[in-house]
């Protein structure tokens, strides 16, 4: 059974729509463990415009399962992870210009700004997560650095899976999930997932076999502005834990 980790970065997100203290997401992030997060996950991104410096110091100190810090391949985020240490860092690509994360890593294409970033990370005790489209020639080119674990981006998938009468696409993207799965198992790297996944689609990306985490926000977020946070970690926990 997958564990699941809670993405919290949209409660910065409101916070900062008004630029004042509320809602705080060390509060997001305790009331998520509540609700049976295995873990807490948040990007700090160059231009910080969710999740803040002064966010990933206290969550630093207060997470109690673990946390999981997304960021890119930017020297002052690195050092500043290697100066705070979370238990796992999981790299991915950013550009300023885009609402989310658009993609997977490019690993093949920026393989020594990856490899010096990673091998940073894990000469601080980190451990290194690589954010990958499940695309073989990225896979491959992650296979030559010394990571811990690859989390797969879903979101083509999740679109597949939002398309109406489209089930045959959603199969088509599931099998390159279940096939960029099987590398991921032979290189014995963890497999994680996530980008797109909610409580409709999240499912079968589930029961891929060996999955050990799944990273969702945005559904659960969004969920939590109705139910509350707690009750929206522990309908999701259901869901992939079945």
């Amino acid at each position: 059974m997958p564990e699941l980790g809670v993405n919290i970065d949209h409660v910065a997100t409101l916070r900062q729509a008004r630029q004042t203290y509320e809602p705080d997401p060390v509060a997001a992030a305790v009331l998520a463990e509540l609700g049976g997060a295995d873990g807490i996950t948040i990007h700090l991104r160059e231009d910080r415009r969710h999740i803040q410096d002064r966010d990933l110091r206290v969550l630093r100190e207060t997470v109690h399962t673990r946390l999981n810090l997304e960021l890119g391949c930017v020297d002052e985020i690195v050092e500043l992870a290697c100066r705070l240490r979370p238990e796992q860092a999981t790299l991915v690509p950013e550009r300023r210009e885009e609402v989310t994360t658009e993609g997977g890593l490019d690993v093949a294409g920026r393989q020594d700004d990856v490899r010096k970033s990673a091998d940073r990370l894990r000469e601080a005790g980190i451990r290194v997560s690589l954010f990958l489209d499940p695309d073989m020639r990225q896979l491959e080119a992650a296979a030559q650095l010394e990571i811990d674990a690859v989390e797969l981006h879903t979101g083509r998938y999740a679109l597949a899976a939002e398309a109406s009468g489209d089930e045959t696409n959603r199969q088509a993207e599931l099998a390159q999930l279940a096939e960029a799965s099987a590398f991921i198992r032979k290189q014995r790297w963890a497999l994680h997932a996530g980008h797109g996944l909610n409580y409709r689609n999240v499912v079968p990306v589930a029961a891929i076999q060996d999955m050990f985490e799944l990273n969702i926000g945005h559904a659960i977020v969004s969920r939590a502005v109705l139910v509350g946070m707690e009750r929206a970690v522990r309908e999701m926990k259901t869901l992939v834990t079945v």
